[in-house]
């Protein structure tokens, strides 16, 4: 198994985290026993820094509301966006330009080397995302990325696998196993499941502690059958968002137009906290799945926040209680 963190190129991460300094990245890795990083470029790629013996996953780019582009529904498109020309800024003039900027990002995770890259499948208006009133199904979605994905994959190496990331949108959640049988036989390339466990505990909001949220997981994990082995990845952190996501859900029932990009980012973030297991839940969900890669993610405040989150799950996750 191979154990990772994520880290991205953004200025938050480069200089945010490891200010601008490569030997404190070299040795965060090294004092904690970790293979190397899942990484997202969002920037051009510093192959200094960002070392590519150490880039094992490539975490691809996510646009979480992009179906009405796809199926040209200019009228919810105006409704979110309010103009053509943010719709144009976010996607390009056409589909076939959204697809170029799609086909460059797998041409960096191909540039990179690393052993698999990471696609988001989900799909949420942010008129819809405190309401939970969505427009589109996840058999909608996911049809939707097969059309898209099989279009692009011939730009990732045979060898890097393409794993699927759930979150808690219409799209892959995990808790319909017909539509992950789907989306892995209809994909046109070598690919897998990422199971992010905080993604799937934003899936419940009934879940109050670690051992309920390891049950549940390990229950939606089992209920997949034979794709269960598909299972290649885990991100691994808790979200106890239930309570939260239920007021603001009676607060705003109804889908809400013109949030600002900062009240989108204060609710996901609400909703997904991205905080360290704390318990020996960590163990049995590891130790249920047997995946080939370990991803400790974080949203970290500082250097020292990163660091403090890291040391908690991996003592859990080694029995160093």
């Amino acid at each position: 198994m191979l154990e990772l963190v994520n880290l991205s190129n953004d200025i938050t991460d480069t200089e945010g985290l490891l200010g601008g300094n490569s030997a404190q990245l070299t040795s965060f890795l090294q004092r904690h026993h970790l293979d190397g990083i899942e990484f997202m470029c969002c920037a051009p790629w510093d192959k200094s820094f960002h070392q590519p013996d150490i880039i094992k996953g490539f975490h691809l780019w996510f646009w979480p509301s992009w179906l009405d582009f796809w199926l040209e529904n200019e009228q919810a498109l105006l409704r979110e966006f309010g103009s053509w020309e943010k719709v144009e800024s976010c996607f390009g003039a056409s589909r076939e330009a959204w697809l170029d900027r799609w086909a460059a990002n797998f041409q960096q995770a191909a540039d990179c080397g690393a052993e698999y890259a990471v696609f988001h499948v989900a799909q949420a208006r942010s008129s819809e995302i405190r309401c939970r009133s969505f427009a589109y199904s996840s058999a909608q979605v996911i049809e939707a990325v097969l059309d898209i994905i099989n279009q692009l994959t011939a730009r990732l190496p045979s060898e890097m696998a393409l794993l699927y990331e759930n979150l808690w949108w219409p799209g892959l959640d995990l808790t319909l196993p017909a539509l992950v049988h789907e989306l892995l036989a209809g994909t046109k390339h070598k690919c897998g499941i990422m199971l992010d466990t905080g993604h799937l505990m934003n899936t419940n909001t009934r879940l109050c502690c670690e051992s309920q949220a390891a049950d549940y997981i390990l229950r939606i994990v089992d209920s997949l059958g034979s794709a269960a082995g598909s299972i290649q990845g885990v991100h691994l952190h808790t979200s106890f968002s239930g309570e939260y996501v239920e007021k603001e859900r009676q607060r705003h029932n109804q889908p809400e137009y013109n949030l600002s990009a900062g009240e989108i980012m204060d609710y996901v973030l609400k909703v997904d906290r991205h905080q360290p297991f704390r318990t020996a839940a960590a163990r049995r969900i590891v130790d249920a799945v047997q995946p080939r890669y370990l991803v400790h993610e974080f949203v970290p405040e500082n250097y020292e926040d990163w660091e403090n989150k890291l040391v908690q799950q991996q003592k859990v996750l080694y029995r160093r209680l």
